[in-house]
């Protein structure tokens, strides 16, 4: 359930306004009309590391200092992260952001919403309700996220 919770809140932050889609791994992430490029490619390449379990992006993506709070109330870090999201047993359907934030600054960002996570964890279906908020940051020429805040939610 923490690798669930934790995929749900981290992956719903880029993931902005778009219908949901289909359960292929395959099937178009969102775009981020309004974002700065370097940011929207930034955040599509999350979205795909997460939905895709590519822990090489996750680490490219993930500042060094990441942290997570999950809607367990438990902090998480860049390594426990990347943990779950590789983890056997785990997979996430691609997926939709609804009520989306975007605040964007000239080094910083806040991506969120709320989104509705499906997938396995464990090898057991999963589907949780989460409000998220990702804090990017763009240090040394890239953008990274630093920070994360989940909170769980009643499904609509």
């Amino acid at each position: 359930m923490r690798r669930t919770v934790m995929m749900a809140a981290l992956a719903g932050a880029l993931m902005l306004g778009v219908p949901a889609m289909a359960a292929d791994k395959a099937a178009p992430m969102p775009a981020y009309p309004g974002v700065p490029a370097d940011l929207a490619a930034a955040a599509a390449a999350f979205d795909r590391a997460q939905v895709t379990s590519d822990g090489a992006a996750l680490a490219r993506l993930l500042a060094d200092d990441y942290l997570l709070i999950n809607s367990q109330d438990q902090r998480e870090d860049k390594a426990q992260f990347i943990a779950d999201y590789t983890a056997k047993g785990f997979s996430m359907e691609p997926f939709a952001i609804d009520d989306q934030v975007i605040k964007v600054w000239s080094d910083g960002a806040v991506l969120g919403g709320a989104v509705t996570m499906k997938g396995l964890s464990e090898g057991k279906p999963y589907s949780v309700r989460i409000r998220f908020s990702d804090i990017w940051a763009k240090r040394g020429g890239k953008w990274q996220v630093i920070y994360t805040h989940a909170n769980r939610v009643a499904a609509n």
